[in-house]
């Protein structure tokens, strides 16, 4: 980057905002004086509209092709994770007719990810309804339009935001370039681009960055004098967009507010506008503070584990310090080896020294935050980089109990670290009066080393074999990455039969899961289920299964790794019936098990194995959770009834009139 753009950088704080506050004024008919109104020296940026327009769309255009190209080593590629239940199985997105009927039923469908997720699911629905079927290309090519659409936006953004810092319009230009590019061609990317579920996110990084250059302009039209009326009005609108595509886009006021902080200042050319921003964003605060206070932190805030997790929200919180700087070092040092899809061996910490690289990392992210504050003046677009990163992770980072890491959290997060990384080089080569072309040339090959890790990761994604590979080797603790090459191996091989001839493979692979996760389960029972298949299951292959089942902790993938064994058993595989017996039953000890997963277990237990006493215990779950306008309890004791067995339904109505008398006492108690 130029000596201008650091100087830019630098000196924000006697150019940007030059108030003129020296002394004071002088009325000479009376003879008053009074404080001198501030002067702002403001650098007004070229409109897009002009003969200027045919080299910008040219630039965009190199932009958009460079943002788009490497990731096309990644396809076609595959489905995976949760691209299964939001994508292939959810047959409400099977548009078979386009036309408006349809996409509002769509549209106004539950969407099983999340309410506010309608637009992507609509352009999912699109996407099978041009391809005809199930094609990931297709839908993988909408996800690299998307992120060439972003880079575009995002190289405005940022020309906008380093004139607003006061460099110079060519240097500005370049440089926006540089910055859009580094963004684009991170290897972080990969993940989100190439894992089409994430369309979600890369969707709302769009609008949210259409959103914050709309919000720039129309400031820059307050410094200027002029009103900004319809740049916010487009900047509210672009907010309202994001929010349906993913509910972390309401982070967008605090993204506002950091560029308040550092480049903008709260300045306007009339005064009193000035005076209304500081106040309503100081309300605004106060208030999302009072929101987490007593809103946020008493809905999710849990002394003890989390519901299907094992860590607490302090330990939570803890953690998250440690997941941050993982984050930084994967975004400063974009090794592929560092860049692992999976992170489910990620483990809690415990306490400030468990383990021990907690407390520093604390103290890391702290020293960073105050760090940005302190040089909001001084280096205001270092500053707004790091309160970018940050901000971005105040939703997956807080006290919700979500998984611990995940890379697409990064896609808007990324924005701001390549912004205080850019400056920081910037002022590193001013120090060391670096010139223009030397300048460029490490610009070039910074791009380059980040195209080339780009390239190698999507190539993993290629097909769902280098995926499942690759995976394993980059995560050699996930249980998950080992589960995953366990299972495309038996589903290549034809399924879990005697004759597949890719058994001994996925045998393998479950084995080496089961060592490398001691914490999961998905492995070690698919080892069972594959061992039974092949002949040579041993009673330490169950004894190992349930040793484990009643020492790890229950989580929604532990708890659905016994659940299996019912699919499996009635789709062929010999399985041994006391031993699943007893695996329920330890999962029915120690975890809380859905009505819904308990009346299958039952009915498991009555239909396929034969033994209706002892599907009772899971019969009684279900019948006692069931809404009283259910029919359930009735038609459960009617196949009783037709099974020989009266006693039993007999049960059932008692337990259903014992159970629901209890709740209308509870209620007239309450009344």
């Amino acid at each position: 980057m130029s000596p201008q753009l650091s100087g830019g950088l630098a000196g924000y704080g006697c150019r940007l905002l030059e108030g003129d506050a020296r002394g004071m004024r002088q009325n000479p008919a009376t003879g008053v004086s009074s404080p001198r109104p501030l002067q702002f020296h403001v650098i007004t940026m070229p409109t897009p509209i002009g003969r200027s327009l045919l080299p910008r769309l040219l630039i965009t255009l190199v932009i958009a092709l460079v943002a788009a190209l490497p990731f096309t080593a990644g396809l076609p590629g595959d489905f995976v994770f949760d691209d299964i239940p939001n994508i292939v199985n959810n047959d409400g997105l099977k548009l078979q007719k386009l036309d408006g009927e349809s996409l509002i039923k769509i549209a106004t469908a539950p969407q099983i990810s999340g309410s506010l997720r309608t637009l992507p699911t609509l352009t999912f629905a699109l996407d099978y309804w041009r391809s005809g079927h199930l094609d990931p290309a297709a839908f993988k090519s909408t996800n690299i339009l998307i992120h060439a659409l972003t880079a575009c936006v995002l190289a405005w953004f940022f020309h906008a935001l380093l004139l607003t810092a006061g460099v110079s319009v060519g240097r500005a230009r370049w440089a926006a370039v540089a910055l859009s590019l580094a963004w684009a061609l991170h290897p972080l990317q990969v993940s989100s681009v190439l894992y089409i579920v994430q369309r979600m996110q890369t969707m709302g990084t769009l609008f949210l960055v259409l959103a914050l250059l709309a919000y720039l302009q129309a400031r820059r039209a307050h410094l200027a004098g002029r009103s900004g009326r319809t740049a916010l009005l487009a900047a509210v609108l672009m907010w309202v967009v994001a929010m349906g595509c993913k509910e972390d886009s309401v982070l967008f006021p605090v993204y506002a507010l950091a560029l308040e902080l550092t480049v903008l200042g709260f300045g306007a050319a009339d005064a009193s506008l000035a005076r209304r921003l500081r106040r309503g964003y100081l309300v605004a605060t106060l208030a999302g503070i009072v929101v987490y206070a007593l809103v946020l932190v008493p809905s999710y805030w849990h002394w003890g584990a989390y519901p299907v997790r094992d860590f607490s929200s302090i330990e939570r919180l803890l953690t998250q310090a440690r997941v941050l700087c993982m984050y930084l070092w994967q975004i400063a040092v974009p090794m592929p080896s560092h860049m692992p899809f999976y992170y489910d061996w990620l483990q809690p910490s415990r306490g400030l020294l468990q383990p021990w690289t907690t407390l520093p990392s604390v103290l890391a992210v702290l020293a960073l935050v105050v760090l940005a504050w302190r040089l909001r003046a001084r280096w205001p677009l270092f500053s707004l980089g790091l309160l970018l990163f940050f901000a971005a992770h105040l939703i997956t980072s807080n006290v919700i109990g979500l998984e611990l890491a995940f890379e697409h959290r990064n896609h808007f997060a990324l924005i701001g670290a390549v912004l205080a990384l850019g400056s920081l080089l910037a002022r590193a080569a001013t120090a060391m009066q670096m010139r223009v072309w030397t300048q460029a040339v490490i610009c070039v090959a910074i791009l380059a080393v980040l195209c080339g890790g780009l390239v190698m990761r999507a190539r993993d994604w290629v097909a769902p074999y280098a995926f499942a590979v690759a995976s394993t080797k980059l995560a050699p603790s996930s249980g998950r990455a080992w589960f995953g090459l366990c299972l495309l191996q038996m589903e290549t091989g034809g399924g879990a039969v005697a004759d597949n001839p890719r058994l001994d493979q996925a045998i393998d692979a479950c084995g080496s899961g089961a060592e490398a996760a001691p914490y999961a389960l998905n492995s070690l029972a698919m080892l069972v289920v594959l061992k039974t298949v092949r002949g040579d299951i041993s009673p330490g292959d169950w004894a190992r299964f349930q040793e484990r089942l009643e020492t790890v902790s229950m989580n929604w993938e532990n708890q659905r790794a016994p659940l299996a064994f019912s699919q499996h058993f009635r789709n062929g595989v010999a399985l041994d019936k006391q031993q699943m017996m007893r695996a329920f039953a330890t999962l029915s000890r120690r975890a809380s098990i859905a009505p819904f997963n308990s009346a299958s277990l039952g009915y498991f237990i009555m239909d396929d194995l034969h033994e209706p006493d002892q599907a009772m215990p899971y019969f009684l779950i279900a019948v006692g959770s069931a809404n009283p306008l259910d029919p359930f309890p009735w038609q459960l004791a009617d196949e009783l009834k037709e099974k020989n067995r009266p006693d039993l339904a007999a049960e059932i109505m008692r337990h259903v009139s014992a159970t629901r008398g209890a709740g209308e006492t509870a209620v007239q108690a309450g009344d």
